[in-house]
């Protein structure tokens, strides 16, 4: 890049110095003409005039040598400048297809991570709909645990209620046997002394 920056001034200094010959040439043919027909001879005319032509035809040379070597420059960077977009094309189409491969094994990476995401969801779904159905099965039980505790306390309740039902009714039995007892006793010894008072007599 500096060699090509050095080549282009180069260049430029060759062409102001071609151009400053051409001119300076020109220059010269004029003064050279104008000095001649200002003297009024002829033989300068007629010397002046060719030497003037012969300038001139030199000066158009050099600046059409130096139009063609712009142009031939102009060429050059041109097709410089094409290698150079295309080196930057090759090089960002390189840079592309890499970003591109990138991109792609990262995406296939994700797709990869996804499907092990989505195995692993679907095992805890199924795991938590296990869990689930064990623990709907354990409520159930608990339930008809429960259920029955309350059928068994009932039932308790209704025997402790009979058992002191029929505790009440034994102590009412036995006060009517002792009642019972008594008035056979009574009647026993009523009886004894009737028969007693019958032999007597």
């Amino acid at each position: 890049m500096a060699s090509a920056t050095a080549s282009r001034v180069t260049r430029r200094r060759q062409r102001s110095t071609r151009l400053t010959v051409a001119v300076s040439l020109l220059v010269i043919a004029a003064v050279a003409v104008i000095g001649a027909v200002l003297s009024g001879s002829w033989l300068l005319v007629c010397l002046a005039a060719p030497l003037g032509v012969l300038l001139g035809a030199a000066a158009t040379k050099i600046t059409h040598s130096e139009l063609l070597q712009s142009r031939r420059d102009a060429a050059r960077d041109r097709a410089e400048q094409a290698q150079a977009y295309r080196r930057l094309t090759e090089e960002r189409t390189a840079e592309h297809a890499a970003y591109v491969e990138e991109m792609q094994s990262r995406i296939a990476e994700r797709e990869e991570t996804l499907v092990v995401l989505q195995e692993e969801l679907g095992a805890t779904q199924k795991r938590a709909a296990d869990v689930t159905r064990k623990m709907n099965a354990e409520a159930r039980r608990g339930d008809v645990a429960e259920h029955e505790r309350d059928r068994i306390t009932a039932r308790l309740d209704d025997a402790e209620s009979r058992a002191a039902d029929a505790i009440v009714r034994m102590v009412e039995l036995e006060q009517e046997v002792l009642v019972l007892r008594a008035e056979l006793e009574t009647v026993t010894a009523a009886w004894r002394e009737a028969e007693l008072v019958r032999k007597r007599a």
